[in-house]
């Protein structure tokens, strides 16, 4: 944690700037969930355009993957909400973002579980939104500086 003291006449302020490094395994899960969501709305986009089941399949196999990531990185996040000093703020958000996307990852998941024809369009909206609330998330969560006790 770094001190920066600012001094005027007669008084001394003092601002704390904390810099938050993730826990590398933490990062590493967190970013790990970007591109499996990104190849699963990538492989529905080439479904959509070819009508190729393999690419149905194999995003259905990479919402899977993101879910695992992203489930795991949501128990850090639960961990860092817990010990956070004020509940509010980045945690909570990052927390509620990391959150939304596990459960419409999930529906995404249910949403491929049925017949390859069936996934359409619905499949690839929901991608889409997964896609992007993964990448906020993550966004979010490998943002390391932290300024004023919001940690």
């Amino acid at each position: 944690m770094a001190v920066v003291t600012h001094r005027t006449h007669s008084t001394q302020t003092i601002h704390s700037v904390s810099r938050h490094i993730p826990n590398p395994l933490h990062a590493t899960l967190l970013a790990g969930t970007v591109p499996l969501f990104l190849g699963a709305l990538l492989s529905d986009a080439a479904y959509f355009r070819t009508y190729q089941i393999q690419w149905s399949n194999f995003a259905a196999w990479l919402i899977a993957g993101g879910l695992v990531f992203c489930g795991l990185a949501l128990v850090f996040a639960v961990v860092n909400l817990i010990r956070a000093e004020h509940k509010t703020g980045r945690p909570l958000v990052y927390f509620l973002l990391l959150l939304a996307t596990w459960v419409l990852g999930f529906l995404n998941a249910l949403q491929h579980a049925k017949d390859a024809w069936a996934t359409m369009p619905a499949g690839l909206i929901l991608s889409v939104i997964v896609t992007l609330l993964a990448c906020v998330a993550t966004w979010i969560g490998l943002t390391n500086l932290r300024a004023g006790g919001e940690a």
